[in-house]
């Protein structure tokens, strides 16, 4: 068993290459194998949004303050609130992020397949985030 206690792993802010804006991350979990879960509190600042990406074996996200964006390739563009949860399947290219106005924070809870719980992709146009 393990406790990791509040305040001792330090939020961090997301990496450029992942994401547009300003974005935090407090790390939830990373267990150990054979376990494959990775959970992180995500933050987005207003208009903040990750890259376009795939999970191997899908991502759960389940908002818990704000209202946010949300969309799947070649689908328009969804509003998600407080309490909203997105089960995305593997594979399915998506992204998430704030409105444009609003902050958004969701926990993200994903399972790594060999190590990889993620496939990062290109940015989201400006169109895209907007639903243009």
């Amino acid at each position: 068993m393990q406790i990791i206690r509040r305040g001792s792993v330090p939020t961090k802010r997301a990496p450029a290459s992942y994401f547009t804006g300003t974005v935090w991350q407090d790390p939830i979990v990373e267990a150990p194998e054979p376990a494959r879960l990775r959970a992180t509190l995500v933050t987005f600042e207003p208009g903040a949004r990750t890259v376009w990406h795939t999970h191997p074996l899908g991502q759960t996200l389940y908002v818990t303050a704000g209202t946010g964006r949300f969309q799947t390739v070649g689908e328009p563009v969804q509003t998600i609130g407080a309490g909203d949860v997105v089960w995305i399947p593997p594979g399915e290219k998506h992204w998430h992020g704030a409105g444009p106005d609003t902050m958004m924070s969701h926990l993200a809870m994903q399972e790594a397949r060999e190590g990889t719980a993620v496939e990062w992709l290109e940015p989201v146009s400006d169109a895209d985030y907007l639903g243009a």
